[in-house]
């Protein structure tokens, strides 16, 4: 098994095995994301039970009401097994608390192997092995819930159609709209809309919007939404019990936890992008990580999926935020695993698919996203960006971009990256012209890497055909070193 399909995808079984391959890769110029692949081998019964209970309320499955809530951000029977049509990524499926608690000491010691075993070494993370999904949930429709209430005021002030970043509210036409819908009394907001918590004077933004909100959401307040036909604040759930708020409160400090050690270690933490109905939640958790610890420098890292629609203005607004508070920017830009699944599901539930229409589309978005951050590296070099891409083209975009804008690879502020066993033709020689490049080094037992192995295996049509594409160039290079009788020197 280590001689095929595991030694090609997987770099070891654990800390120490993995070692080899780390510092042959770094004599290359080549980094390492390490990633812990192990994941639970469960049917896809029992992936959807433990989907369908971890994403219900206790209030809900006792007194039922879960239909009212908005489809896309329900669990839904039928889509419970979250592994549907996902390749390269891992799944995690709530168990209990002991279990997170579990997850999060494997993803301490990938971040102690990352500081162990090279420099500026990055760990990866998933936000739902650290804690209830429910969560996840009900905040992200908390989110977007209140992003489409600022955009429909925006509207009626008639600012339709202009760029997320360019509406701007009139802060009294807002004060009177929020006290109508009881959020606070006229008096009672005046306060928010002076000096420094606005941006600019007499007018609100996405940002200020976004700020506004913060002081509503402590914990226990945190599912109020409001509801357009009735113009009334309203809880989400009509109770929490105990046990759902620590929770909760669980899986902050997990995450907390994990931020400080990577901070200790100098290694990045990069939290992957999961599930449209999940990221909204896990982004915004991610931004308030990215307030508190990139101060310095970029620890923490977000993930932006470019087939999603809405990926522009994500990043767009994210960056602004980084902008006024003074922190360093992190992201990892990738387009996205979860096409199949997240189209289906939405065809079939009945909701907006969040997908780009095409393919071409996707890239669009790809290259307008990054060439959006390198603006910013460029005017503040207090942004980061890893390319995490297969494509040749946006490779090529990126190394043209950077030339032009000046953006030299010894700042490090431009990384690429690459899965480990594939597309080593665009790794290794960035490496060794400079740039910081890095392998997502998945690593494991070959029992527990299994499940998530047996997936990959499913995606090998594209790999084989990628394979010949690199045994056609490694031929051409053989025979371009045999004719000018160099074969056992690189070319220069």
């Amino acid at each position: 098994m280590k001689m095929t399909f595991y030694g090609q995808f997987v770099a070891g079984e654990d800390q120490e095995a993995i070692k080899p391959l780390i510092r042959r890769n770094q004599a290359f110029g080549v980094g390492a994301v390490l990633d812990y692949s192990v994941e639970e081998d469960l049917s896809a019964e029992e992936a959807e039970r433990k989907e369908l209970d971890s994403c219900t309320s206790a209030a809900e499955k006792e007194m039922g009401g879960a239909e009212q809530r908005e489809k896309q951000y329900r669990a839904h029977r039928g889509f419970g097994d979250r592994r549907g049509g996902v390749i390269s990524a891992r799944t995690y499926f709530y168990a209990d608390e002991a279990k997170c608690d579990q997850h999060m000491e494997t993803f301490l010691r990938c971040i102690d192997a990352s500081s162990g075993s090279s420099e500026d070494g990055f760990s990866a993370i998933k936000l739902t092995a650290l804690g209830r999904p429910q969560f996840l949930l009900q905040f992200s429709e908390v989110l977007v819930k209140w992003r489409r209430f600022f955009h429909q005021m925006a509207a009626e002030q008639g600012q339709a159609g202009r760029a997320v970043l360019e509406m701007k509210l009139e802060a009294e036409k807002l004060q009177e709209a929020l006290a109508n819908l009881g959020i606070a009394t006229k008096a009672e907001s005046q306060h928010w809309f002076t000096g420094e918590n606005l941006g600019v004077s007499g007018t609100v933004d996405l940002l200020d919007w976004n700020s506004l909100i913060d002081s509503r959401t402590k914990i226990s307040k945190l599912l109020l939404v409001p509801n357009m036909q009735t113009g009334q604040l309203e809880p989400l759930l009509s109770r929490f019990t105990e046990e759902e708020d620590l929770q909760m409160k669980r899986m902050l400090q997990r995450m907390d936890i994990l931020a400080k050690r990577a901070t200790e270690k100098g290694v990045r933490l990069m939290v992957d992008a999961e599930q449209s109905y999940f990221q909204p939640a896990i982004s915004r958790l991610t931004l308030e990580m990215q307030r508190r610890f990139n101060r310095d420098r970029a620890i923490i890292f977000n993930t932006y999926q470019c087939y999603l629609k809405e990926a522009y203005d994500n990043v767009t607004v994210d960056v602004e935020l980084s902008r006024r508070e003074g922190w360093h920017f992190g992201t990892k830009l990738v387009r996205g695993a979860y096409m199949e699944q997240e189209r289906e599901r939405a065809a079939q539930i009945g909701y907006e698919d969040p997908i780009n229409p095409t393919y071409e589309k996707t890239n669009e978005m790809y290259h307008r996203c990054l060439d959006y951050i390198l603006e910013e590296i460029k005017h503040s070099r207090k942004a980061n960006v890893m390319v995490a891409s297969h494509n040749e083209d946006t490779v090529k975009f990126t190394l043209r971009r950077m030339m032009e804008l000046g953006i030299h690879p010894s700042e490090k502020k431009v990384y690429f990256g690459q899965l480990l066993g594939m597309c080593d033709q665009i790794t290794f020689p960035l490496g060794q012209a400079g740039f910081p490049v890095y392998k997502y080094v998945p690593y494991g037992p070959v029992n527990e890497v299994l499940p998530y192995l047996s997936r990959r295996a499913q995606e090998n049509r594209g790999f084989v055909q990628r394979a010949n594409r690199e045994r056609d160039l490694l031929w051409r290079e053989l025979k371009r070193r045999l004719l000018a009788g160099s074969l056992f020197s690189p070319s220069h």
